[in-house]
Formats: C-alpha cells, structure tokens, sequence
C-alpha cells in the first residue's frame, strides 16, 4: 500500500466516523422535533451542516443558526393538521436543512413540488426585549411562513435571501415554524441549469436573529483608491432618533473609528478617507472588517476591499483591458457550474466552499464566472479572503421574454446586488446568457433587445462601481456591454484561427458580435467560454481534455488583443466532463510532469508564458533544422529580473529507449506586458525514427522556474536503431491472424490501435526475415505497448444520445459519446496478459490502467481534422519479455499470442507505431553472436 492509498483510506475512514456522529447526533435531535420537544440550537454546534454564520459580509452577533432535522411532508393535511394543532407528529418525514428536497444529503426523495417544513424552537431568553427575525438564505420559488399558526411572511423568487418578523415572540419558550415550499415549474421562474439537480425548496441555511428596535437595513461599501476614501450607503429600517449615532469601527487596517450623526433619517452616505491605504488585491487579498452600529440599537460585523475595477488600455496598444486596481490585468478564468451532486446547490461543508477557490488559485486561474446561479455568500467570503475574482452570472428562465419572466429576473438581480455589493471579489455583473429566455418564437426581438439595453443601465445604476455584461454571448447579439464576450468551443486545431477572426474584427464601431445595428465601442474584447467540451461533433464526453487546452492556450497567448479567457469548467457536472477536476473534485490526472519534469496544469496560467509559435504536434525531416521563434507573453509589469529560457531535446526511438539531445539557454530581456517573438531557436532534429519533445523552462534571476512548455516533433522518414549485432522484426497490431473476445473489439484508425473487450485474445503470425539466421540467436525479447481497455458506453449497443444537455436530459453516461476516452484519473481499470510464443507461456504482465492524458501523444496526433475523435491521448504501458531462443528455432513463422484470462476480463488494448505513446509497433528483437 503506497502513502496516497494510505491517505485516502484514513480520509474515508474518519469521513466515516464523522458521519455516523452526525448521523447519531441528528436521530436523536429528529425525535425530539417528531415529539414537539423544543429544541434550541446554539450556533455553536457542530453537529448540525454548515454550522457557519451565512454572512460573513453581514453578520450579527445574536443570532441562532437552524440547519439541521426539520419535520417534513409532502401532504397537505399533513402540514394543516400540524399548523392547526401546533403539533409536529403529523409530518411523516424529516429533512437536513438546508439541503434541497431530492438531493441525497436532504435525505428526502423528490416526491412532489410542494412541501412542508415544520420545527419547533425556543428563542434564547436574553433576547427579551429584540425585535426577532426569521432569515431564510434561499428557498425556491414561493416560500410561506407561520409561526404558531399565524403567517408573517411570503417570498416568491428561488435566489435571493428573505425575512420574517416574528410578531409574537415568546421568549424562552417553545414556538413553532412551519414553511411551505411550492417549486411547481414554470417557464417564467428562474431556473438555471437545476438540470443537473433541482434545488428544491429550502437550500440555503435559516436562521433566528435579534436585532434592537431600529436596526441597519442596508450598508454598502463603494472604494474609491484614486482620493484614498471609501464611499458608505448606509439605510436603516426606519428614521433614526436625532441622538442617534451611525459609527464605524475599524478591527484591521489601522483606521480611525468615524462617527456621524443620522440626524432623523433613515438613510445617509459618507466619503469616508482610508489613510495608507491598503489595496485589495489576488496576491495580497487584504480586508478592512469593520462593526457598523446605530447607537445601542444594532450592531453588524461586516468587511470591505479597498480596489478598484476600470477598463484602461493595455500598454502600449490601442485595445482595452479589465483593470484592477489601475493596472491591466489578464484574465484567466473558469466557468463555475457550482454544482455538488450529493447537495445539488448547496455545499456539504465550509471546508467545501473554501476548497472550491483553492482549485482555481492551485491552477493558476484569476477569477471564477459563476454561472446562472446566485452563488452562496460563505462562497463569496473565501473568494475574498484567498483573493480570487469572480464574475456574477443572475439565473435566467427557459421560456420567452413575457411579463412575469422579466419580473422575476429583475427581483432577483435586485437582490443579488444588494446582498453582494461588498464582495471585492465580484468584478463584473453578467445579466443574461446565450440568448437564453430571450427569444420570442425564436426571433431575439427589438423590443426585447431594448428590455436588454434597460436591464443593463439598471444593474449599472444599481452598482456603478463594477462592469455589467449585457448578456456572454454566443451568438454575435451583444445590444451594450462593459466587455464584449464571445463563446466558441472547438478542437485544438481550430483556436489560432478563431481568436485571429474576433481579433481582426475587434476595434470600435465594429458591428461584429453585436445586433440591431449596435457597434462595439471599445470595451475588452475576452472569450467568456471555451473548451472542447461541445468543440467536437456532439459532446466530447469524457476525453483528455489537456491535449487541446494546451494548444488553446498556446493559441489565446499569442493574441494579446484578446483581453482573456474563460475555460469551461472549474469540474465535471452530470452530463458534462471537462472540468479542471471530477464532479465529487477529486483529481484528473494529466502526465505533464513525466513529459516535462516540474510541469503542471498551473503552467498554462503563468503570467510569464513561452510558447513555440508552431502547432503543438508536427512531423519533420530526419536530421533537419528547424529555426524555431519562441513567443513571450508577459501579462505583468513585476520585473523577475534576468530571464533565461532553457530547452532540451528529449524523446523517445522506435525501441522506446528514452534519449537525450541538445540542451540550450537564450536569456531573455523582461518588459512589462510584452506580446511579441523573444527568441530563435535552431532545433537539430535526430537522424532516428521517433517521437521527441522540446522541453522549455523559464527561470528568473535566483533560477526559479516561472514557466514550463514544450512540442512535439515526430520523425517518420528517419532511420531504425543501429545496434551491432540487433534485429528488430516489428509487426503491426491490426496484423493478427487469430482473434476471440468475449465483448467485441475494434480496431482504430485502420489498425493503428487494436482493442478487445472482456476477456480473448489476438494471435499474430510473424515470418522471421530470410536473412536472419535463428541458429545465431542468442537473446531474443518481445516488445510492446498495451493497456487495458475498458468497455464504455459508446463501446456498447444502442449508444444513441438525444436530449436538451443544458436541462440535464442528455446521457449521464461519460463515455457514451463516440468522441469519449476517459481521462486518467485515481480510479484504476486494470487487467492482466499472458503471452505466449509458439504455444508455449513466456510471461505475464499487469496492465494498471486504460489511461488517456497528455501523456497519449500519438494518439493525439493521429487524429484527423474533423470534428471527431477517436480514443484520443490514450496509451499504454511499455512490456518487455524474453523470448525462449527454442522458441524461434521451431518454426520460422513465430506465433505469438496475447490472451486475457477470464479471471481478469479487463480487456486489451495493442498499440502501434502511430499511436499511444511510444513510436514502436510490437516487435521482436533479436540479439545475435
């Protein structure tokens, strides 16, 4: 057992524990609340799910978290018997709030669209005296409230947070809450992509809270780093006394508490000055938390950034870009579906939504696009403390534009604003997207068009401070826009020549990507989806998605007038399977380290980037020069000082024996944000048949690596290993003479790769050369590449796909599509061949795996130009075996077979020449005298 299987069992073994005294913990609180026993819940404990205080950016210091068991129906006389009686025991179920009803940490099957809630609490006794508010994160759609029997609130909208006064509290004593959730469908509520998983109901924690008599309604923080201040909106629930006070106290940043007089109103703004500012940044994501109070009434702890988002022009070019803080800044980003599928909407833990911005900063990337969901505040609050952007989707409805529809999207934006406006994170508001919801009989009509205009003045009149995005735009119909977005997903090969036709048609008064006779007028040209994940004819499925993200990113550095990108996406969803990592978030596993050493996914974000201006796999000439230019991409103005580039010829023969060829070094002078050819390169191709790479690193001063590529060359028309006294008798893998599997197999690309399924075998016959003389034979060894070949979806009968992807009707399959080869990961497939020459055993091999990443060179680069693909970055292992001499002396035709037993039966992949990873077909090599 190596360290990480070691890990792995312990994590699963303490999540185990963990969960059997949550579990343990949540029965006994469930017959309490079946009982109608009063339960008081201190936001203390931490055996409720997400125990944390909803929002950090707003949050009071009394106040009573109520996650947890809730009684639960989906009966209506059910809820009304128990909202008549005041008694819980007619509610035949429970639910772990706030997990959505349907999803499997709700612990409640989805058995209709409207549904009860009911549970009894005991408000703390030292809250005599507050005014006391129920506090309901999000529930979708049309929400109700009693308490004890009498109704104190309603909200219809499935997004944004709620609250209810309690008229009657009875302080110390016993009350009960019964909420009704009706989540009937329809074409006019917002509803996102919920076909990933139906966020019914309550998804978002509830929670008591006391407030004093008057109390802080709304407190938005606005900076202003050019005059060193910060603007403050303050509004209250009503006009405050004329002795009352609004003060500001700062516990960070070294600040002055202020203080101003409300003089009688119940709302005030004030330009606060911020001395010595300290700037919120992603490398240094400081925040300024502050406690807000009105007199003795209210208190609330909440946060700001001190930063600044701008449109500026990038240095030195007559093109814009996003700044932040008064500098240009690249955007790297990812599309954030922001999906669990064991809580839908809703994360399992802090911990969780933490983690979820680490894999962004791990990879690299500058900011998340959260997409067509109004994202979770604790969410938010680590995308601020860990400094990462993020770009705002509001959720869209899937039918037409009518009245009702507009409603709801408006409430919802207004929400989301008000809730969200002190997120530094948050730089840019994305109202609609793709046209979704906006066509009219198919038509995106003028008038439509105009609602669009309007939506966009409101948000920017709603929050000035940020850019808004009309719509992300995938079908060149942008009406007036801070940024002007595309979508493109396509195959590695066709990216030089997308970015170069938005490129060329980027500059203002351009009609291009915008309607109704609207032009572009210099906002920031950025893709805002990209991928190869609908690149293909179809979905790509699951398939290596870092061959042709590594060729988009080569692509995207060498155009800087393309102000960024936004790769889809930050994880794996239930019919989507290009995610930087799975849908449960556990890892991908690429290989890039093994072909470059150091290298990571990371690399393909650096601000300091060099890239080959080639195409990433090429056939050259044996023993030609290449003049090779290199390309720098420098999205920075922090000098590193002294730059070298270092590159190394590596690569591997028609043996598979793995060589090394010249190393260089080419310093490289540093300018902030250069885009332009840096340094030549004469590259001396091998005389010999094989695959090879040019390894690229590049150091700064102290030689720490900033960055790492490479390319790949293949030589056909080269020579064999030249070895005294060697033969080398290849033979093709689609070449055999005798076949049986228990499945089916196939053979790829005319024989380039064979595959059988199950448990069989493949028999070759192989004629020894005339000349070679057996007798003389002194050694003789099998080499070959192969994998286990697992039997996917698409490899089965009746593997036709149909369904709308975007609702969650498509395949759940990931390896249906026809394009699908699943991508390496911490899941293993293996499978064990026995070979045997001339009928007699020779050995044995366990195959680890059916892999498919970056590692998969060759079969990469055997893909034709269409829009299909064909088990592509797959490859196999390297086998040697020796041959018994005897064996070849029996019969010059040598038959050799590869079976996998029916113990086994993980089925069997043969590679060739032209495909996999090693530039070898199955060969005999013979030693002789």
């Amino acid at each position: 057992m190596n360290s990480n299987e070691q890990l792995i069992i312990f994590a699963y073994t303490s999540k185990q524990l963990l969960n059997i005294m949550r579990k343990l913990t949540a029965v006994l609180l469930a017959a309490a609340l079946m009982l109608g026993v009063s339960c008081s819940v201190n936001q203390s404990q931490k055996n409720i799910p997400l125990p944390e205080h909803p929002r950090p950016d707003f949050e009071r210091a009394e106040w009573m978290n109520l996650n947890g068991y809730w009684s639960f129906t989906f009966e209506k006389a059910a809820a009304d018997k128990a909202l008549q009686a005041n008694d819980l025991s007619t509610m035949n179920q429970k639910i772990m709030v706030p997990f959505p009803w349907g999803s499997k940490l709700s612990e409640v099957e989805d058995n209709g669209d409207i549904a009860w809630y009911a549970r009894k609490v005991s408000i703390p006794a030292e809250w005599k005296g507050k005014r006391v508010f129920l506090v309901v994160g999000a529930s979708d759609w049309d929400t109700q409230v009693w308490c004890d029997g009498q109704e104190i609130g309603r909200h219809q909208g499935g997004y944004t947070p709620f609250e209810c006064e309690i008229k009657d509290p009875k302080f110390g004593d016993s009350q009960m809450f019964l909420i009704k959730a009706d989540d009937t469908s329809s074409d006019a509520h917002l509803y996102g992509k919920q076909g990933y998983g139906n966020a019914r109901g309550i998804w978002q924690t509830v929670y008591l809270e006391a407030r004093g008599d008057n109390f802080i309604r709304s407190l938005h923080f606005t900076p202003d780093i050019d005059r060193s201040l910060v603007h403050v909106d303050v509004a209250l629930d009503s006009p405050a006394g004329k002795d009352d006070l609004f003060k500001l106290d700062f516990k960070t940043g070294g600040q002055q508490p202020f203080a101003a007089s409300m003089d009688g109103k119940d709302n005030a703004c004030f330009d606060i000055p911020i001395k010595d500012q300290h700037l919120w940044d992603l490398d240094d994501p400081f925040l300024y938390e502050v406690t807000a109070s009105l007199g003795d009434k209210d208190a609330v702890n909440t946060y700001f950034g001190q930063r600044k988002v701008s449109v500026m022009p990038f240095p030195g070019a007559d093109y814009n870009y996003v700044a932040l803080n008064n500098k240009p800044i690249y955007l790297q980003l990812c599309l954030d579906q922001s999906y669990h599928p064991d809580g839908f909407y809703t994360f399992p833990s802090d911990e969780f939504m933490k983690n979820e911005i680490l894999i962004s900063k791990k990879l690299g990337l500058n900011g998340n696009r959260i997409h067509i969901k109004v994202e979770i505040p604790r969410k938010l609050y680590w995308a601020d403390k860990l400094g990462l952007l993020i770009m705002a989707d509001t959720p869209n409805f899937w039918g037409e534009p009518v009245p009702e529809a507009r409603q709801d999207w408006e409430n919802c934006l207004r929400g989301q604003v008000e809730r969200d406006y002190n997120h530094p994170s948050i730089f840019a508001w994305v109202n609609f997207n793709e046209t979704w919801g906006l066509f009219t009989n198919k038509v995106y009509t003028e008038e439509t068009q105009e609602w669009v205009r309007s939506m966009y003045h409101l948000t920017k009149a709603l929050d000035p401070s940020r850019l808004v995005e009309d719509q992300s735009a995938c079908n060149h119909d942008h009406v007036e826009s801070d940024i002007n977005s595309w979508h493109a997903y396509r195959r590695g090969y066709v990216w030089e020549s997308t970015i170069r036709n938005y490129v060329e048609n980027t500059y203002p008064g351009s009609t291009y990507n915008y309607i109704g006779g609207n032009v572009q007028n210099g906002a920031p040209m950025i893709n805002s989806e990209c991928g190869n994940v609908w690149g293909y004819e179809g979905s790509a499925g699951d398939c290596d998605y870092t061959w042709d993200y590594h060729v988009m990113m080569d692509a995207f550095r060498r155009y800087p007038k393309c102000a960024g990108w936004l790769y889809t996406e930050h994880h794996d969803v239930i019919n989507e399977w290009n995610g930087y990592v799975k849908y449960d978030r556990s890892e991908k596993i690429d290989g890039l380290d093994e072909l470059v050493p150091g290298m990571t996914m990371a690399d393909f974000q650096s601000l300091y980037y060099i890239s080959p201006e080639r195409y990433l796999y090429t056939e050259a000439e044996a023993g030609s020069s290449i003049d090779l230019p290199f390309y720098a991409s420098f999205m920075t103005d922090k000098d590193p000082g002294k730059l070298t580039l270092e590159t190394e010829l590596v690569g591997w023969n028609s043996m598979g024996v793995f060589k090394n060829f010249q190393k260089k070094s080419t310093p490289i002078e540093f300018e902030p944000y250069m885009s332009r050819t840096a340094a030549r390169e004469l590259v001396q191709m091998p005389q010999e048949n094989g695959l090879y790479l040019l390894r690229m690193v590049l150091r700064d001063g102290n030689g720490k690596a900033l960055h790492h590529n490479f390319s790949t060359f293949r030589i056909k028309d080269g020579t064999e290993p030249q070895i005294e006294n060697l033969r080398l008798v290849p033979f093709a893998p689609a070449s055999f003479t005798a076949s049986e599997w228990s499945a089916k197999q196939t053979s790829i690309y005319d024989g380039l790769k064979v595959d059988g399924f199950g448990h069989g075998y493949f028999e070759y016959t192989v004629a020894l050369p005339d000349d070679v003389d057996t007798q003389k034979i002194v050694s003789a060894e099998l080499l070959f590449e192969a994998s286990a070949k697992e039997q996917f979806g698409k490899d089965k009968e009746g593997n036709e796909i149909s369904g709308e992807y975007m609702l969650g009707k498509g395949t759940f399959d990931h390896c249906k599509s026809p394009n699908a080869y699943a991508m390496t990961d911490g899941i293993y497939f293996p499978s064990r061949v026995e070979v045997s020459v001339g009928g007699k055993a020779i050995g044995k091999y366990e195959l680890k795996d059916d892999p498919a990443d970056h590692r998969g060179i060759l079969s990469w680069g055997s893909q034709p130009n269409v829009n299909r693909i064909r088990e592509a970055g797959s490859y196999g292992e390297l086998v040697q075996m020796e041959i018994p001499t005897e064996a070849l002396r029996k019969d010059r035709n040598v038959v050799i077979r590869f079976t996998v037993p029916a113990e086994s039966d993980g089925g069997l992949a043969i590679y060739g020449k032209d495909f996999g990873r090693y530039p070898m077909d199955p060969t005999l090599v013979l030693r002789f005298k």
